[in-house]
Order: C-alpha cells, then structure tokens, then sequence
C-alpha cells in the first residue's frame, strides 16, 4: 500500500510532469472508483487545464481549473505518463491531454478517483477528516494530541483521522527510531518520549521521501523505487539482528496487525 512517501513522489512527479497541461478527455473503465457518475465525472473534468498537484497523508490533489481530481491509491497501483500507444493493459481511468499524452492510472485492489468542485473541497468527507500530514506535526503539537488520551501508540499513528500518511510499511521503524514498542499506551509516554516519536516520524518517512519511495511502487514513468527491504531496520527483518543491539528482531502480534520490534530496544514496559 503506497504511503506518506510514495504519495509525496507521485505529487511531485504530477506537479513537475503535468501543471499546464489541459484534459481533452476521460475514459472511465472502473465506475466503482468513483464518488459521482461517470458521465458528470468525465464531463466536468474535460476541458480543464492542471493548475497544481499536492498531497496530504495518502491523497493526491490534482487542481483544475474546473476543479479537483482527488486520488487515493488503496493498496496500491500505478499512475503513469503514457501516450495512447504505450498504454499499459491494465488500467482503471485514462486522462488524455492536449499534448497527445495521457495518464493512465490503475488500481491494484481498490482505490478511488473522486472529483469535488474548486469551492467545495472542504465538504469532501475523505479527505476532510483526515488528521494533520504526519510531516507538518511537530512535537508540541504530537503532546496535544495525545494529552488525555488512551490506547495504543501503534493504533493511534495508523488512525488516519489522527495524523495522515502512515501504514504499516513504516510504522515499524518510526517506533523503533523512537524506542517505542508498539503495544505501548499513549497515557504512559513522557514528553520526552514524545519528542523522540516526534522526531522518529520524520526519520522514518524522508529517507524514503529521497529515493522515490518503496521499491515495490513505480513512478510516473515505469521505474520503481530506491528504497528496498534491506534499509528498513526492524521492519519485516524478524530473526534478523537488530541495527543498534545486534537483539534478534520478532514479529509480534499487534491487533489485527503485526509488529517487528527489538524486545532489548523496545521494552513494553516504560523503564
């Protein structure tokens, strides 16, 4: 499932790639992916000229001047720059542009493509209850969001509602970065702990961030990503030792998830 990183390069590659550039048409093959019919979606988005891409947490927002495509790629797919005779077989939404190309965007297992107009991208419910993007959270503001509250610190960071743009794929090494074991409760951590948690979000997400994202994700053009298996530190490396301890790495059981800890570096218990 593309996350915070894979998204922030997806953004940046529309941003670069396709700002300027007007749609002369949409070609649906997925309806489901979408939050309006596909005649309306096809009809308001023909005929509007890219003003911007950005992101926030796993949404894309590609900016028209006849409003917004809002794209979020579940677990995950392929949004790639093509021209009608390279188009890939697989593939759930076409956008043609005036300059022959087109983008091609397709869907492992789920995902959505949904449009919002330019005034009412506030009242879009997805996207609008979406916490703050996991790399604009400082420390202080991470203490007041957990001032008060219960559960676990594991559950608290996959709450899209609560800060956007981590999964599993990262988690485990932000709470390894932090020294924090996933099943520990959120009403036990020091502010300490939570500068250090602070600080261990953005470690973990921007080496990724700076090599195009996870290699099991491609980017606009066909490449896959920089940032293999073998630069995580804890995460799905279980029996493998850890980076810091030379502790063997276990996978444990974290709700309807797994976690991958160093027990010596990660102690449930606060010490």
């Amino acid at each position: 499932m593309p996350e915070l990183p894979e998204i922030t390069c997806r953004a940046r590659e529309m941003r670069e790639e396709l700002v300027g550039r007007t749609i002369t048409g949409v070609e649906v093959l997925q309806p489901k992916c979408l939050n309006v019919p596909p005649e309306r979606f096809v009809e308001r988005l023909t005929g509007g000229t890219i003003e911007d891409v950005s992101y926030h947490g796993k949404w894309i927002f590609v900016e028209t001047t006849r409003g917004y495509l809002l794209l979020n790629m579940g677990m995950g797919g392929e949004i790639l720059l093509v021209t009608r005779k390279s188009l890939p077989e697989k593939r759930r939404l076409v956008f043609d542009f005036d300059d022959g190309t087109c983008l091609s965007i397709n869907f492992w297992w789920f995902g959505y493509a949904h449009y919002t107009p330019l005034d009412a991208l506030d009242s879009h419910a997805m996207t609008a209850k979406q916490g703050p993007d996991a790399l604009d959270v400082t420390a202080e503001e991470l203490k007041a969001m957990l001032d008060g509250r219960r559960g676990r610190i594991k559950s608290f960071l996959l709450d899209q509602s609560k800060i956007a743009g981590i999964g599993n794929a990262y988690v485990h090494d932000i709470l390894f970065l932090a020294r924090l074991h996933p099943l520990r409760q959120v009403n036990t951590m020091s502010d300490t702990e939570i500068e250090a948690l602070a600080n261990a979000i953005h470690h973990g997400l921007r080496p990724s961030i700076e090599a195009g994202g996870a290699f099991y994700e491609v980017n606009l053009y066909g490449k896959p990503g920089g940032f293999t298996a073998e630069i995580l530190l804890v995460g799905y490396r279980e029996g493998k030792p850890c980076p810091v301890c030379g502790t063997t790495i276990e996978k444990i059981k974290t709700g309807s998830t797994a976690g991958f800890i160093c027990p010596q570096c990660q102690p449930l218990e606060p010490k």
